[in-house]
């Protein structure tokens, strides 16, 4: 294994190590000081590894891993912010009694959220994606009040909603492939000539756009930060949402020109962005402004998304994946005070 390919695995493979030694140990005052550091090979990763691959299992079974340029300008942010995040919560919540629980649900959300930026073949995709969308629940619904519960239960729904919608695109573009598990870069050549192309398009959107805050699936998030612990919606606003960013980068067609499901995108961001700004100066709760102030970024990151559709644009990956990072560090640390 190359050193590179090291640090791809590690990326995964340390968070989900302390999220098991969690579990085991009976006292986590030696592994809740490590919590700043789970992120620190996805970091070393996003600086030394860009345009690393490694192969883990063989056809058909196989996981891919690999760090292109915009994967690798997101990593490097997300896990820098993980980072400052882990610190924070350090002080925070040290003597909160369900850390235990909290401290699981943060490193699983963890290595879900810097693995969406390293996978490359459709089933382990949809493997992290789902990690980072299922284990948030436990972000959110940390405080055990009833409104947490209330925005948990919300936020679950919707999560497997949108899981349900990718599971479906997923299939279909395994499908154009006749392959049990494709890469994602060789699907995505494919799907522009199949039959299959629109409602695919359209599920996909559909997914990524709801994890991402777009108007109207975006109700998740202004019910979700204002009952979180601290820490934990400075990932959530900053990182989480990512996971809808990466998945419209990887997977949208748009190389190959795709103009009006780029206006369809344009449309819905640009819409997105001056409705929650519309409603977010009238919110009185700093989180749930800041919460529309997201939603807000996310619709324009999807409306530039949009325009590299448009035939002769830069690609969504040129665009949106370099304008990512700022909101990802910008926002994470309005988070912390």
């Amino acid at each position: 294994m190359t050193y590179a390919g090291f640090l791809l695995v590690s990326t995964l493979a340390f968070p989900l190590v302390l999220a098991l030694v969690c579990v085991k140990v009976r006292t986590l005052a030696g592994i809740f000081p490590l919590l700043p550091l789970a992120p620190v090979p996805g970091l070393l990763a996003a600086i030394f590894a860009p345009g690393g691959m490694l192969v883990l299992a063989p056809a058909p079974m196989r996981v891919t891993l690999a760090l292109d340029s915009a994967g690798a300008v997101l990593l490097g942010g997300a896990a820098f912010l993980w980072m400052c995040a882990g610190f924070y919560v350090r002080g925070y919540m040290r003597d909160d009694p369900g850390i235990r629980s909290f401290a699981i649900a943060w490193l699983l959300t963890l290595a879900g959220s810097l693995g969406v930026f390293l996978v490359a073949d459709i089933a382990s995709f949809y493997m992290v994606f789902a990690l980072v969308s299922l284990c948030a629940y436990g972000l959110i619904s940390h405080e055990g009040t009833p409104r947490a519960g209330r925005a948990s239960l919300i936020y679950m729904i919707l999560a497997i909603v949108g899981e349900a919608f990718l599971l479906l695109a997923f299939v279909m573009l395994a499908t154009v492939t006749g392959q049990g598990n494709p890469q994602i870069a060789d699907a995505v050549a494919m799907i522009s000539a199949s039959p299959w192309r629109d409602p695919v398009v359209c599920l996909l959107i559909l997914g990524f756009g709801l994890k991402m805050g777009l108007f109207p699936l975006h109700v998740w998030m202004p019910l979700a930060h204002p009952v979180a612990p601290m820490p934990a919606s400075a990932v959530l606003s900053g990182i989480v949402v990512k996971a809808g960013v990466i998945g419209l980068i990887r997977f949208l067609p748009f190389q190959s020109g795709l103009p009006v499901w780029g206006a369809v995108l344009m449309a819905l961001g640009f819409g997105t962005a001056f409705y929650a700004v519309a409603v977010g100066i009238l919110q009185k709760h700093p989180k749930t402004v800041l919460a529309y102030s997201t939603i807000s970024q996310m619709g324009f990151i999807a409306a530039v998304g949009g325009g590299g559709g448009a035939p002769g644009g830069m690609g969504p990956g040129s665009l949106a994946g370099f304008y990512a990072p700022d909101h990802k560090l910008g926002k994470g640390g309005a988070f912390f005070r």
